[in-house]
């Protein structure tokens, strides 16, 4: 068995005169990688100072092998003036580790983590605090590595950097992050904190879902006989008179508090499995084009010679309604940019952005530039005063809403500065999900969440019927919402993708694959089959590696009185005649890519397939995107 590096047995801890934990026992061995799971207010941030010591016990022992160091990466960065970045992590360093291997292993984190060495700690952002305090942590390399929320403001490029880091981390690490994917990735064991006991399971987060699952059925099975045992109890003292003899007093007695305990013990349950539920989001509108990009250029810094940074360069875009998009891209590679141009808060250096004249924005800003410190959730909730809150246009009481979303009514009148970071986001999504309009944006949505949280704004979002935008670095809430990507890959470059996060790794690695060996055709003719094709652009119908859409727009030429030239009049009468056959090809190589049995029965010609289907997608947006272009340059 493992080494033992730590142990608290027992263990008593109040929090404002009232127990948070009582009888809590757990073991940390050497090599484990822990992921602690646990509802917001469970009491993770307090179990991970029980764990450094910072937080000592009301009752009970905590033991820690002598030697053994502890490292923690907190919420809250504080940064001293005048320091710059590489002071900042090597000071973390103990004296004997501050040497040149040491100072090459600071450099070698910094670069993935995206940190600037010569940077002043003080005139960082928040997200860049955080990321200097992740890179601090991992070069000190403790025997016990705390880390909590390390995901959040790293792009997937550096969250997938941190796994395989944290995969090959010789000590012990333990983990609170809301990313599922990452924690399934490097975790082996479970601390479960419920309801003021940690539960373990030897097996990485993976299996959570059924573990988890499995112990409140045994807990509902278990209560269902102590009921059956207490109702005996009960059927027996309402007999009257032996229940009165004096002998039989202590077995009444007993009967009461077994009773009483039952009765706790299912409230606890039922506390447990409580989900949030929200009714289904609406979404409708009457335009079937939310909005549309022609030939949009936007840069910035071009006050300063050499400087100037091109972040959308002739793209063309068009948003359907329904559409669900997911946006990845490393910070400055385009994607706010993006979103305000939606939004209409910001107008491109060239070309035009058009939306629909009925379009209604619900918008999720993972600044949380909507929420005030100072006012209360009440008035966050209801800027306009009254009791009651418009959700969807039908009323509802602030206490009954707040209460949806697993906030205790009596902390209405309460300010939003004693909110934790989960918390204010809860609230952010209460304002943003009350009124969703036909398109919703969410930025960062799933930072400081916990999985309940995630869980119901995955179902809500599923069922959403309007247009739905996404930005996020958390892989798997991607795959539960999202059918299409655009991946903002820097220098003005944006490439489309069908499908969730998964299936836009999967093309990715498709497309990058070295070029089939001859004798494999371009065009391959259908294969034969009986399974039905999908509705066009449903994911089901689209495999991996089928679509991929580079949104980059052509040059503009001089025009005619009518707008056109005469080569772009003639190309514009030809183009539906073009469209219509790139359409039909594509419906017979999905219907051909569906067929389940295709991959296996010859793979180099399904890869030739797959890529044809994506080269074919790319010529018909591309199509399109020129028909809608030569359109209104001829005011058609």
């Amino acid at each position: 068995m493992a080494e033992l590096l730590l142990s608290v047995l027992d263990a008593l801890v109040t929090f404002g005169g009232k127990p948070l934990f009582d009888g809590l026992s757990f073991n940390i061995h050497q090599g484990d990688k822990i992921c602690l799971v646990g509802r917001n207010g469970a009491g993770k941030t307090t179990l991970m100072h029980l764990i450094t010591g910072t937080r000592e016990l009301d009752g009970g022992k905590r033991w820690q092998k002598p030697g053994v160091t502890i490292g923690y990466l907190q919420q809250d960065v504080k940064a001293q003036p005048h320091q710059t970045v590489y002071e900042y992590i090597f000071s973390g360093l103990a004296e004997e580790r501050k040497t040149d291997d040491y100072r090459y292993m600071v450099d070698r984190v910094m670069e993935p983590l995206e940190l600037h060495p010569d940077d002043r700690m003080d005139k960082l952002s928040g997200g860049q605090l955080r990321r200097a305090a992740l890179a601090r942590a991992l070069v000190e390399e403790p025997d016990v590595l705390l880390l909590d929320e390390p995901t959040n403001h790293l792009d997937l490029g550096g969250i997938e950097w941190l796994e395989d880091f944290l995969k090959a981390y010789r000590g012990t690490v333990l983990c609170v992050s809301h990313d599922k994917a990452f924690l399934a990735n490097v975790t082996n064991k479970i601390f479960w904190l419920d309801r003021g006991v940690i539960r373990v399971c030897p097996q990485g987060f993976a299996h959570f879902d059924a573990w988890s699952e499995m112990l409140l059925e045994h807990e509902e099975q278990e209560l269902q006989n102590r009921r059956k045992a207490v109702e005996i109890e009960v059927e027996w003292a309402s007999r009257g008179v032996k229940a009165r003899r004096k002998r039989n007093m202590r077995r009444v007695e007993q009967m009461q508090i077994a009773r009483d305990k039952l009765l706790a013990d299912q409230r606890s349950l039922r506390h447990a499995k409580t989900r949030i539920e929200l009714k289904p989001l609406e979404g409708a509108m009457t335009s079937n084009v939310i909005a549309e990009f022609y030939n949009v250029c936007k840069s910035f810094g071009g006050d300063t010679p050499g400087r100037e940074m091109k972040i959308l360069d002739h793209f063309n875009y068009r948003v359907l309604k329904g559409d669900r998009v997911g946006i990845l891209g490393k910070n400055g590679s385009g994607k706010t940019t993006f979103l305000r141009l939606l939004l209409g808060e910001l107008t491109p250096d060239m070309g035009k952005v058009k939306l629909a004249k009925d379009m209604l924005v619900s918008y999720f800003d993972q600044q949380r530039r909507g929420l005030d410190d100072r006012n209360t959730l009440w008035k966050t909730l209801n800027p306009a005063g009254g009791d009651y809150v418009d959700v969807m246009g039908k009323p509802r009481h602030v206490c009954g809403y707040l209460k949806d979303f697993m906030f205790d009514p009596k902390s209405a009148k309460d300010p939003v500065g004693t909110l934790s970071g989960g918390q204010k986001n809860r609230l952010m999504l209460a304002k943003a999900l009350a009124n969703p309009g036909n398109l919703l944006i969410l930025d960062e949505p799933t930072n400081d969440l916990d999985m309940d949280t995630l869980d119901m704004l995955e179902e809500v979002l599923s069922a959403f019927k309007g247009t739905l935008f996404v930005v996020s670095h958390d892989r798997d809430f991607l795959d539960q919402t999202v059918t299409k990507i655009l991946a903002f890959e820097g220098g003005a470059e944006v490439e489309g993708y069908i499908g969730g996060y998964s299936d836009y790794l999967e093309q990715k690695h498709s497309l990058s694959l070295p070029a089939k060996p001859s004798g494999f055709a371009d065009e391959p003719k259908p294969r034969g089959g009986t399974k039905e094709s999908s509705p066009p652009g449903s994911r089901s119908q689209v495999p991996a590696s089928s679509a991929r859409v580079r949104l980059k727009g052509g040059e503009t030429q001089p025009t005619a009185a009518d707008g056109l030239t005469n080569k772009e009049r003639y190309e514009l009468k030809q183009l539906p005649a073009k469209i219509g056959k790139l359409e039909r090809e594509l419906a017979a190589l999905h219907l051909t890519l569906a067929d389940p049995a295709f991959y296996t029965s010859d793979p180099d010609v399904f890869h030739a397939t797959a890529t044809r289907a994506g080269r074919a997608q790319m010529e018909l947006d591309a199509a399109e995107e020129r028909w809608l272009e030569l359109e209104g340059k001829a005011g058609g």
